[in-house]
């Protein structure tokens, strides 16, 4: 049987889900799967850096509802070309908007069936509308079956959307953990980041408002008051940014804040393994919630105590208290106490990163995850036929 994964967001797009699909596809048998992948102007280049079944697809469209009608049309005639020539038996749907909606049409069109992932947000953002919930309905009831990234997102699908129990499979993003790894502290290292010996606590994630960024710069006031040092450094870019830089100088922080933008993978696991502190200060924003945060298993992977935020999926990321705490970020003051409380206890700090990792290696690893993965894919199999006995 060939699948065919259709994602707008994968490399090389920063995201946590297109990080989550690289992971897991690039595990998988090459001749069995095929990816349809969303345009992106360095895809030359890194296409040229791997041996997957790649194909890219106008998958980016204006709008999810009907004024992207033209983009949807413009795609499902690219992937019912791919699923004709390549003879594709079964889709993978990056989310049930857009992507899942394609699918629903190709399901008129050749019969061709086809599953959902479904991370979270994307679902709180569809229920804003009546079209796009309307339309997310019908393209969730046209799947066999739904994965989600989070228990959280389950009991969304669920409560909120009516979706049958036996039709939604939990699979958890992950991490490599033979490449994210701890490392000792490199003065170096921290030079070239512009650290020194400060006490630097780090968010990665793009800058949006439901990460939290802004409750993080808030709180440094209070922070300083016993970690005079402390450097904010943030890793990522998005809308939020100006807005960001604007708040930390009218605090009278950008001393205190460094913006990193967005980091090759090198750079990144630098800023993970060099950190102080891994903190997604997370929020509830009208619904737009964080599905699951992988970064959080990445920071835990490379031995860092970890603080979330207190809504969505993050809690499933950590083992509480023992390598992370969840707190909530509505507002600057319990997440200033908590990261002021951490940056003043290395010991504890250490205790919580050396649990962290072992916690990841235990239930995060790709491997472990693809394989699930792959059984899921293939579908519940028949019953071996039980042994012939003679009378």
């Amino acid at each position: 049987m060939t699948h065919l994964l259709v994602s707008d967001i994968f490399p090389p797009k920063t995201g946590g889900s297109g990080r989550w699909f690289w992971e897991v596809y690039r595990r998988l048998p090459r001749s069995a799967y095929l990816i349809a992948a969303g345009e992106d102007p360095r895809q030359e280049e890194f296409d040229r850096s791997h041996d997957l079944r790649v194909v890219r697809v106008p998958l980016r469209l204006s709008a999810w509802g009907v004024r992207g009608l033209r983009g949807y049309a413009r795609a499902v005639r690219r992937l019912w070309r791919l699923v004709r020539t390549e003879r594709v038996e079964m889709l993978h749907c990056a989310r049930c908007l857009p992507e899942g909606l394609m699918a629903l049409v190709l399901r008129y069109l050749c019969g061709v069936r086809y599953l959902c992932y479904v991370h979270g947000e994307e679902m709180n953002y569809a229920a804003s509308s009546r079209e796009l919930g309307w339309l997310a309905r019908r393209a969730l009831a046209g799947a066999e079956a739904i994965i989600a990234n989070s228990r959280n997102t389950r009991r969304l699908l669920l409560e909120g959307w009516g979706v049958s129990p036996g039709r939604v499979h939990l699979l958890h993003p992950g991490v490599d953990t033979t490449r994210f790894v701890p490392a000792p502290r490199d003065p170096a290292v921290r030079a070239q980041l512009g650290w020194g010996d400060r006490r630097v606590v780090l968010t990665v994630g793009r800058l949006q408002k439901r990460k939290g960024h802004d409750m993080m710069i808030r709180a440094l006031a209070a922070i300083r008051r016993t970690v005079p040092d402390i450097l904010y450094a943030i890793v990522g870019d998005g809308e939020e940014r100006d807005s960001l830089q604007e708040l930390a100088g009218r605090l009278g922080l950008s001393g205190h804040v460094q913006f990193l933008g967005e980091l090759d993978d090198e750079g990144l696991l630098r800023c993970y393994q060099q950190c102080d502190l891994f903190v997604l200060p997370n929020r509830d924003i009208n619904g737009d919630i964080e599905g699951f945060g992988i970064v959080l298993v990445e920071a835990q992977a490379c031995g860092k105590a970890v603080v979330a935020g207190a809504s969505g999926g993050t809690a499933e990321t950590m083992c509480i208290p023992e390598t992370g705490q969840v707190v909530p970020c509505e507002g600057p003051e319990l997440l200033a106490e908590l990261v002021a409380e951490l940056l003043a206890d290395p010991e504890r700090r250490a205790r919580m990163g050396e649990a962290g990792r072992r916690w990841v290696v235990e239930r995060f690893d790709w491997s472990a995850l693809t394989r699930q993965a792959e059984v899921l894919f293939r579908g519940p199999q028949p019953e071996p036929a039980g042994e012939l006995v003679p009378s």
